[in-house]
This record gives structure tokens, C-alpha cells and sequence, in this order.
């Protein structure tokens, strides 16, 4: 591990010069997947993510922000009355609510499944402590502590506790070591490692949970979204917003999904994606105003 990060600090920072292929994934797309009533549309989708129960949480900049399908896409709940200004990632936390980001309103707020506020976090666009400018999602220790992406100016990951209180950040905007052109998002892995991805630097870099920088990953493209499955110790990812990835601990693509297009089944902007129990990939695509299930085989 020593003699590789050494090499990897001595190689150009975001390069995007090569880019890993893999055998192809053995998941077809669920035609249709959604029920939505008649005349309701989702607009462009920004977020997605899954609870306890494989119950699909859906976030957009439709006239029906936040959504929550059952995994047939019978849709159980909408949230009519959220006040989104532009909604960009939705993350169900360790207790089972709903922590949504805007990213114009620079905030993050946690919700009960009954769409009941509990906490904002935010709200002012600035560099200290206790706001964000323009962030772009969270994840969760298994501590219950909070990391967010304030990714889009600040260029930075934030900590907090489960009460909100701030623990500590590292990174800056740049283009060097532990610097971030944009933080889109962020994974913990069982073993406490960070990854976070930077696609304008065409990068991964992993952290430990001091926020002390151990290596990047550079060939696998201009990763946007990451999704870390436990119980198969691997990152789900979308390079570029159009290719779907299975990648190992150490970088290696195990399998690819999916390419640019229209028709069910290709992908326009993978915004944030997420995988459940049975290994069925959803995907919250911006262009295409749709969220598309992958399951494993036929």
C-alpha cells in the first residue's frame, strides 16, 4: 500500500486518461417499472434510495417531490406539500427517515417517513461550520454520525453527529491531492474507509474516518454516483451519468451496465442510484424524468 500511494502522488491528478472496462452485467431492464396515477409525471429525478423494506424512495423536481414506490413500483406514499426549491440526492438514514438535499436552498433535512420534519441542517451559502453552498448529498456512519457532500463550491465532506452537532471536514476546492473540482457523492465501507467521488477531476479518492487521504482511483472515468453493497464488499457507480459499474474494494470493474440513449434500458444522466437486497440496481436519471430498475437475469 506505501509504494502505491507513492505512485499514485506522483502521477498527474485527474487525468481521465484511461478508463477500465468489464464483462457485461447480467440485468435487464423492468419495463414500466413505476405506477404513477394518470397525468402524474416525475420530472427530472434526482435521488433514489431504499428502506428496510425495499420500499423505493424517489426525490424530483416534480410537482410531487418525494415518492416512496414498493418494489413491484406500486407507489404507497407522495409528499405533495415538500418544499424543494431543486432537489438533487435522498438518502434514508440508519432509523429509517428521510434526509432529502436541496441544492439551490443549501440545506439538508431529515424527515419522518410520514414526511414530518425532525431537523434542517444549513440554509445559508457560506464556507463555516454550520452551512453549506450548493451541496450534493450524505451518507451515514454506523454510528448514526453524518456525512455530507457540501460538494458544488465549498468543495469539502462535512461531519456531524446524529443531534447535527459539526465533528470536524477536510478536503477544498482544487485539483491536488485531498482537493475536489466537486464532491457529487460520498460511500463508507464496513472496514470505515471514505470514498468520495470527484467527477470533475475524473477521480475517486479514499479517506480514512480522520479524513487523511490513502489513494485514488483515476481510470473509471467521470464517476457521479456511489453505492456501496455490504454484503458483496463492492461499489455500484455511474461514469459519466450513463454507464452503470460494479467495482471491487481495490478498483477493479467486475461488471458494466447500460450506455447513453432514450428507450428503457439506456441511460441519460444517472443522477444517484441504489441497490437492494436482491441485487435489483434502481437508477434516478435527470434527463430521461424516470427511475429505471435492473434486476439480476431475465
Amino acid at each position: 500500500m506505501k509504494k502505491l500511494i507513492i505512485l499514485v502522488f506522483l502521477a498527474p491528478f485527474a487525468s481521465g486518461l484511461t478508463q477500465q472496462t468489464g464483462p457485461k452485467l447480467p440485468h435487464q431492464v423492468v419495463a414500466d417499472w413505476a405506477k404513477l396515477p394518470a397525468g402524474w409525471y416525475f420530472g427530472e429525478v434526482a435521488g433514489v434510495d431504499l428502506d428496510a423494506d425495499d420500499n423505493v424512495w424517489v426525490f424530483t423536481r416534480g410537482k410531487h417531490p418525494v415518492i416512496q414506490f414498493d418494489s413491484a413500483g406500486n407507489m404507497l406514499q407522495a409528499w405533495n406539500q415538500f418544499p424543494a426549491k431543486e432537489a438533487h440526492a435522498l438518502r434514508v438514514g440508519p432509523e429509517g427517515h428521510i434526509w432529502t438535499v436541496d441544492v439551490s436552498d443549501h440545506h439538508v433535512m431529515k424527515s419522518t417517513p410520514e414526511g414530518r420534519l425532525v431537523m434542517i441542517l444549513g440554509r445559508h451559502p457560506a464556507a463555516d461550520s454550520k452551512s453549506f453552498n450548493r451541496p450534493a448529498t450524505l451518507t451515514f456512519a454506523p454510528n448514526g454520525d453524518i456525512y455530507i457532500a457540501d460538494g458544488y463550491i465549498n468543495g469539502r465532506v462535512m461531519k456531524f453527529n446524529s443531534e447535527g452537532e459539526f465533528l470536524m471536514q477536510f478536503g477544498r476546492p482544487g485539483s491536488g491531492p485531498a482537493e475536489f473540482g466537486r464532491v457529487h457523492d460520498i460511500a463508507l465501507s464496513k472496514d470505515g474507509l471514505i470514498y468520495v467521488a470527484d467527477p470533475d477531476n475524473y477521480r475517486i479518492q479514499i479517506f480514512n474516518e480522520d479524513g487523511k487521504l490513502l489513494d485514488q482511483w483515476t481510470d473509471l472515468g467521470q464517476v457521479h454516483a456511489l453505492y456501496y453493497v455490504e454484503r458483496e464488499d463492492v461499489l455500484y457507480m455511474s461514469d459519466t451519468g450513463q454507464r452503470l459499474l460494479k467495482v471491487d474494494m481495490n478498483g477493479k470493474v467486475l461488471g458494466q451496465l447500460s450506455s447513453y440513449g432514450k428507450v428503457p434500458g439506456k441511460i441519460d444522466i444517472a443522477h444517484y442510484l441504489a441497490v437492494d437486497s436482491t441485487g435489483a440496481i434502481y437508477v434516478a436519471e435527470l434527463n430521461n424524468w424516470r427511475v429505471q430498475k435492473f434486476v439480476d437475469g431475465p
